[in-house]
């Protein structure tokens, strides 16, 4: 875990979502960054359902790779950048809410490998309902042309 100054930490990852083209496309936005977990909103929008009405998988799991993501940003030092190697995502419930939290959790920070758990959510009057989990693995990339956090 590296010395953390939240400022820091939470400017450094907003600017970085801020340039996710795929996350803007989405109408997802930040809604918490705190030591070793990130959350990730998003409103309900047709254009990102599949034919039933419910959010599509390929959005579930892109919002749940995001939050893992940055979730591990905030266990690394500023000059490391990370890539996803793998994920497994299960789907437990259809993607069907007013809006929908992705929450991204550090379970093993390292120097080389960074594994983290996510978890959707559907978000309507009562309570969360849990959509889908994630297992995330990434790679830290230390200078590398063209990657940076």
């Amino acid at each position: 875990m590296v010395d953390y100054d939240q400022d820091a930490v939470e400017t450094r990852i907003r600017q970085s979502f801020a340039r996710q083209g795929a996350m803007e496309t989405l109408g997802a936005s930040l809604s918490r960054v705190s030591p070793g977990v990130v959350e990730i909103e998003l409103a309900y929008d047709p254009k990102l359902t599949q034919q039933h009405g419910f959010l599509h998988a390929g959005v579930i799991s892109a919002a749940l790779d995001t939050a893992c993501s940055y979730a591990a940003y905030t266990v690394t030092t500023p000059e490391i950048s990370l890539l996803t190697i793998e994920f497994k995502v299960n789907l437990m419930s259809p993607g069907r809410g007013e809006r929908f939290l992705f929450r991204g959790e550090i379970t093993k920070p390292g120097s080389n490998i960074i594994v983290a758990d996510g978890r959707g959510y559907a978000l309507t009057e009562g309570p969360a309902k849990l959509i889908a989990s994630m297992t995330s693995t990434m790679m830290v990339i230390r200078g590398r042309e063209g990657i940076s956090g």
